[in-house]
């Protein structure tokens, strides 16, 4: 061999990725970061979750790595971050995903971010994952738990995850305008798929149902980033363009055109949109809808640019509900303010006064549904702060039972 030939880059990656084979032969998984001490302040947590995330990528010796970044460059996919409870993006994911992309350019030359788009799925290697859950309980109880997680996109399966305990300290929870504007709680197989892939050890396939749904994913969030820039018809075209993608019967997706055409002023396009979110929650035999009620009563929240639609949305739920002849909890929540006991009788006020309108709109839902109330045992964000941020925790649920 000539010594032209030794200093040939094809031929250095070919003896390099020979001597990878050998290496990682011989090697097992990589083992996820553990949590480990007390929560960090959150650019320490996120700096520990991303390096430990890559370094079980680093397979290579060290100088072979060094070596290799300078010719080759592995792209990433991120998919947008989202909190685990909630399925909501919010301006926390927002920046954890910031934080982790930033640090990432910076530090691990060998890595590529590439935007989350349908062309780019072929070109990258790694699709990245994140989520931010509310620990709940014991000594870490109010911190936020950060899993992220890299998939290779070939074989499908987690190639490494980390975890990292954030402080919740100065982070801002809001949602983001599709999620804070959205009717329903938007977390259906999808999104659990999401979340469980983020927290799948390395070596576990990642979740199929989620997987199998990537392509058209790029397509949703192009949609969803336009609504959130105000952009509706543009938002609407692509919601319904994702709509007739393999995959795409998703509640984001009817949720998204819902959402579009309200914004369009489109009313009669408007309720029909909602009556398919209706079907599809009743087919998957769960929906969440966020009524929100004065303070401590049973009155509908008196500004009607909040409740102005809720007629409708009872009209939709009563029609759609007897048309499938189901039978149905409806189940009435509060957040974690107050007492225990007072947010049990309200939760149960709340639900049977919802009951009774569908009653009035599908009379023959009397013998197929009951009201029960959950107070705040089922939270789902848990902030108790009694805003936008915890607005899924005064979630009234439609949950399919079977019938006696």
């Amino acid at each position: 061999m000539s010594a032209i030939s030794l200093w040939n880059p094809r031929g250095l990656l070919a003896g390099l990725g020979c001597l990878f084979a050998i290496v990682v032969a011989g090697c097992a998984a990589p083992q996820a970061t553990v949590l480990t001490g007390s929560a960090l302040p959150f650019d320490d947590a996120v700096a520990q979750a991303t390096d430990g995330l890559v370094a079980q990528t680093q397979k290579l010796p060290a100088f072979l790595a060094a070596v290799e970044s300078k010719l080759v460059k592995r792209g990433v996919v991120l998919d947008p971050m989202i909190d685990a409870g909630s399925g909501e993006q919010t301006r926390a994911t927002q920046l954890l995903e910031q934080r982790v992309t930033e640090r990432m350019r910076t530090k691990f030359q060998a890595l590529e971010i590439l935007p989350f788009e349908s062309a780019n799925l072929a070109k990258a290697q790694y699709l990245l994952t994140g989520t931010m859950t509310r620990v709940k309980d014991g000594p870490s109880r109010g911190a936020q738990q950060i899993d992220l997680a890299l998939t290779d996109l070939r074989s499908g399966k987690v190639l490494a995850q980390a975890v990292a305990l954030a402080r919740d300290e100065g982070l801002d929870h809001t949602p983001l305008p599709y999620y804070q504007d959205s009717p329903v709680l938007v977390k259906d197989k999808v999104i659990e798929g999401y979340v469980r892939t983020s927290a799948s050890a390395p070596g576990q396939p990642a979740d199929p149902y989620y997987f199998e749904r990537i392509a058209v994913a790029t397509v949703i969030n192009d949609a969803t980033a336009l609504y959130n820039a105000q952009k509706y018809q543009e938002a609407l075209a692509k919601y319904r363009a994702a709509g007739g993608t393999a995959g795409g019967d998703q509640l984001r997706t009817l949720n998204g055109i819902y959402l579009a055409t309200t914004k369009l002023g489109r009313q009669a396009d408007a309720e029909l949109a909602f009556g398919k979110v209706v079907a599809y929650g009743i087919a998957h035999d769960q929906l969440g809808v966020k009524f929100l009620f004065n303070p401590g009563s049973t009155e509908f929240w008196s500004d009607p640019r909040i409740s102005g639609a809720y007629a409708m949305w009872l009209r939709q739920i009563a029609k759609q509900a007897d048309a499938a002849k189901v039978c149905m909890n409806v189940v009435g929540h509060t957040s974690h303010t107050g007492t225990e006991q007072g947010n049990d009788v309200l939760s149960l006020q709340r639900a049977t006064t919802i009951l009774k309108r569908l009653e009035s709109e599908a009379p023959a839902l009397a013998a197929r549904a009951k009201p029960i109330g959950m107070g705040w045992r089922e939270n789902i964000v848990g902030s108790g702060t009694d805003n936008a941020v915890d607005a899924l925790d005064r979630r009234v649920e439609f949950k399919i039972v079977p019938c006696a």
